[in-house]
């Protein structure tokens, strides 16, 4: 007799058989007596858990640096199993025979099956979808071209990379780039080992390679007239810019600066630089908001704007993404070294703030944001062996070089200093020292960890 009761049991026991089938494909088939289709759904799914556990085991760092060469595939597959999990759900309820139960029963257990094959159709969907933004991220940032190298060695015989790291402010309101932050990560490609050489953009006098076109429109060094009175465009700053305002000087070729300066901060450090990459200023902070914030400590108010008309308050509490810039950035009673210090500082937070869930939960526009202020000239074949050095990076020491008065003058550099000290930092870094807990208003030493004299929030 079909009593409300057994009605509910009925619906219960359809409704338990389908959620069986979620991490059992065929549970719900094999129940309703379709026997060679529940066998073979589930020895698929037994078999693809197999094959999935064997990869995971086996995988490491590389494994993940040459996924991102699938991402076009893993997207389609992931798609796949959104459409397929999606139907394997609604047909396991249809195999139970809903039909049996009242029709209050069938619509509330359709609707309840249906709400579980979105629920499980959603994450592989999702998936999907975070693999197409980062594969149009990855294409629109990085270059075509192949990468250097010798079969089985990406790093052509090299014990070391060096890639340019650049701060640059362009933006629909300024003309032209000036790189602001100039640093250099020389990486030791076996154990990660890592030496950041800082170079302030207020650097004079600057020496190109000796028959470059810059060294010979400046054979004794870059000097240009005062645009106006006590204002300065011959600096370090200034290089990129100048490069591709003249390509007269390339032959005719355009967009010379990046390379330019590629070739100027290695004759400066006495090092090869492979690569660089760009990021613009003004969009970081488009980035600490799409992060929610960037909790940081003040050690005193910060004055900013054309007319000193914004102050960063000293505290501790959470800066906005313009708030934030503008404590990197300003010079209003300051000077470029210690700004450079708040700088290293903001990027330390951020990389210790920027927490997996917040950039997942927000990852469609980091991407966006990414892709308008990143440059960059690594070829997107060498992600697969960056991505692990990165990871060794990580783990590694990490020591930093600022070439910053008392150690360096800016007004008349010692080259050959410059390059005695960054040969010295990079065979023997400086050991690992513990970190302060806020920003210091003294100079920081010339070789530190990395961190040393920022906040740790």
């Amino acid at each position: 007799m079909d009593t409300p009761g057994a009605s509910r049991r009925m619906a219960a026991a359809l409704l338990g058989w389908v959620a069986l089938s979620v991490v059992l494909p065929g549970a719900a088939h094999l129940r309703a007596g379709w026997r060679r289709t529940g066998i073979t759904l589930l020895c698929c799914h037994l078999t693809v858990l197999v094959c999935v556990a064997g990869v995971l085991a086996g995988a490491d760092a590389g494994l993940a640096a040459r996924a991102l060469n699938w991402l076009a595939q893993m997207s389609l597959v992931a798609g796949v199993c959104a459409a397929a999990w999606f139907c394997l759900v609604v047909h396991s309820f249809m195999v139970l025979r809903p039909g049996r139960l009242r029709p209050s029963a069938q619509i509330v257990t359709g609707a309840l099956a249906g709400v579980l094959a979105v629920t499980v159709a959603a994450p592989f969907a999702i998936t999907a979808r975070y693999l197409t933004v980062s594969r149009r991220t990855i294409d629109s940032v990085f270059s075509s071209q192949e990468g250097a190298g010798r079969p089985g060695d990406p790093w052509g015989g090299r014990r070391r990379v060096n890639v340019l790291l650049l701060g640059g402010d362009w933006d629909e309101g300024r003309v032209g780039i000036r790189t602001d932050s100039v640093n250099v990560a020389s990486v030791d490609v076996e154990t990660g080992d890592t030496v950041l050489l800082g170079l302030p953009r207020n650097l004079e006098h600057i020496l190109f390679p000796p028959g470059s076109p810059m060294a010979l429109r400046f054979p004794y060094g870059f000097q240009l007239p005062e645009s106006k009175p006590g204002w300065r465009e011959d600096l370090l700053y200034s290089v990129w810019q100048y490069a591709d305002d003249h390509p007269e000087l390339f032959g005719g070729r355009h967009h010379m600066g990046a390379e330019t300066l590629k070739q100027t901060v290695g004759h400066i450090l006495g090092l090869r630089i492979d690569w660089y990459a760009l990021v613009n200023i003004w969009g970081f902070a488009k980035i600490i908001d799409a992060l929610g914030g960037l909790v940081l400590t003040v050690d005193r108010d910060i004055v900013f704007g054309r007319y000193d008309e914004g102050v960063v308050r000293a505290g501790t509490r959470r800066l906005s993404g313009t708030e934030a810039l503008w404590y990197a950035r300003s010079r209003t009673g300051s000077d470029d070294f210690n700004r450079m210090r708040r700088q290293r500082c903001v990027f330390g937070a951020l990389l210790q703030q920027a927490d997996p869930a917040t950039v997942l939960s927000r990852f469609t526009q980091l991407a966006a944001v990414a892709r308008r202020i990143v440059r960059t000239d690594i070829p997107r074949p060498m992600l697969e062996h960056l991505v692990p050095l990165a990871l060794r990076a990580k783990h590694a020491r990490v020591t930093s070089l600022q070439f910053v008065p008392p150690l360096i003058s800016t007004v008349y550099p010692d080259w050959d200093r410059i390059r005695l000290l960054t040969d010295q930092a990079i065979k023997d870094p400086a050991p690992p020292a513990p970190r302060r807990h806020q920003v210091s208003p003294d100079p920081s030493p010339a070789v530190a960890p990395i961190g040393e004299g920022c906040a740790a929030v």
